[in-house]
């Protein structure tokens, strides 16, 4: 697939076939991820791929803890939004309603979808070693970029999670990760449902002229 026609049509997926992902499929993702630029080369990121029973076994520790804790998923702002970042989340909603199941709540379809990775077979975990400032992060951000245009480009659908941030401890070790790692995002990978209403729509992006400043 051109990269400009993946940029274009790539789009989150929030339900997925009941398809595993092959071994060798999910390491050519991972290589072609892992080619993403990095500030020096530290290539700061290190990836947990699960799958299967452990999935599983995540996804139900994920949702227990999410309702234990009463944790829900947000912008992730320290102060109130401007109102045209609100109209955004908003355009969001609208798209989305219409391809929730019949007396649904949106919000608990998101958290509850977040913490099971949307019933993807294959989730990755990304973190990244507390030896690093926050300025590392940006190098994650260029790494998901990659991921996500790599696996359309062979066949699979992806949704990045933030939620999981908040389960940082747990994760760790249920998944035997190092202390000294942070979970920054979780990247559900597989075949999208092309039945499913919820994968239909695509949210609207803002107009070069509200985020581009130009200065000649």
């Amino acid at each position: 697939m051109d990269i400009i026609e993946a940029i274009k049509e790539r789009r989150s997926s929030r339900a997925f076939l009941d398809k595993p992902v092959e071994r060798g499929t999910l390491e050519n993702l991972l290589a072609l991820a892992t080619q993403a630029p990095s500030a020096i080369n530290l290539q700061p990121w290190e990836l947990t791929v699960v799958s299967g029973e452990e999935k599983k076994r995540l996804s139900r520790l994920l949702v227990k803890r999410m309702k234990e804790m009463n944790i829900s998923c947000g912008p992730g702002a320290n102060k109130p939004l401007p109102e045209y970042f609100i109209e955004r989340q908003r355009g969001l909603l609208n798209v989305m309603l219409p391809g929730l199941p019949e007396q649904t709540n949106f919000q608990d379809f998101i958290n509850e979808g977040s913490c099971n990775f949307y019933g993807a077979p294959t989730a990755i975990i990304i973190t990244i070693d507390d030896v690093f400032s926050s300025a590392r992060l940006t190098d994650i951000g260029v790494l998901v970029g990659y991921l996500v245009l790599a696996a359309l480009g062979l066949g699979l659908a992806t949704c990045p999670i933030g939620l999981i941030t908040a389960f940082d401890d747990d994760i760790k070790e249920e998944l035997n990760i190092p202390e000294e790692k942070h979970v920054v995002i979780g990247i559900a990978v597989g075949y999208a449902d092309p039945q499913s209403p919820i994968n239909l729509p695509r949210s609207e992006r803002a107009s070069l002229s509200e985020v581009v400043k130009w200065r000649d």
